[in-house]
């Protein structure tokens, strides 16, 4: 009911702010509206207003939090928000035989691999194998911390390189800042297929799918293969899927949300 009334309140907030002033709003997610008499510039200046305008400053502290510091986060949130067996792939363990930035784009942070089958009736897990029919989705993830206006881009086209072999690839964000940057990022995925997530690293199941990535049907088996040439991570995560074909046995202690 709580998220029926948030996302309600969500879709006609220019409307309630357009009849009522004295309801302000923040850009950031999650959304903050909150109610004031003072003016725009009386808020900016007000300490009570410094405390709505500012709430990454207290118990939060994104800024104290580096990339890395995300990945077994997010990690934790796709096992159990998602239903994603997550894989972290380590740009450092791969064998650069191509020289100096002859990988960069090409591997994306953390990898997994959804169970189609999951909830299947044994009897349709057993006629899919017949049939050669597909069990999993592969996913690709890009991480940063924060994407605003003049940095957008570069992540983006980052999300888009290293995600070319899997059925889809998203750009995560714990922060995300202004409506333009959201618009920007709705135009580029619409463009290009990526999908965006804004992570929330101090309660992972409060994290949303902003924009959904457009799913390819089918893998890019040569690009896999270069990626498991180059890169060990990656190639445990080809025979992890490899094995959970075989034995119908995802061995969910072997990936990396435990």
């Amino acid at each position: 009911m709580i998220s029926q009334i948030v996302a309600e309140i969500g879709s006609q907030r220019h409307a309630i702010l357009s009849k009522e002033p004295r309801i302000r709003t923040l850009d950031e997610r999650p959304r903050k509206f909150f109610y004031s008499e003072n003016s725009d510039l009386d808020e900016v200046s007000a300490d009570a207003a410094a405390n709505l305008i500012l709430p990454k400053l207290d118990n939060h502290q994104p800024s104290k939090l580096s990339e890395h510091d995300l990945y077994p986060l997010f990690s934790k949130y796709l096992l159990e928000e998602l239903g994603v067996y997550p894989k972290r792939i380590d740009e450092r363990k791969s064998n650069n035989t191509r020289g100096a930035g002859g990988n960069r784009w090409l591997f994306p942070d953390i990898v997994g691999m959804e169970d189609l089958s999951r909830n299947w009736d044994r009897e349709i897990v057993d006629f899919a194998k017949e049939y050669s029919d597909k069990k999993t989705k592969l996913w690709s993830f890009e991480i940063k911390l924060k994407l605003n206006g003049s940095n957008v881009r570069e992540p983006f086209f980052q999300a888009v390189s290293n995600s070319t072999w899997s059925n889809t690839g998203y750009l995560v964000a714990q922060e995300i800042q202004g409506e333009q940057t959201v618009e920007e990022l709705r135009i580029l995925c619409g463009l290009h297929g990526i999908g965006v997530i804004q992570f929330n690293s101090s309660d992972p199941s409060e994290s949303q799918i902003l924009i959904p990535a457009r799913e390819r049907q089918d893998v890019d088996w040569h690009t896999m293969n270069r990626l498991v040439e180059q890169n060990s991570d990656f190639l445990q995560f080809v025979r992890l899927v490899r094995q959970f074909y075989q034995t119908g046995d995802p061995r969910q202690t072997e990936w990396d949300a435990i």
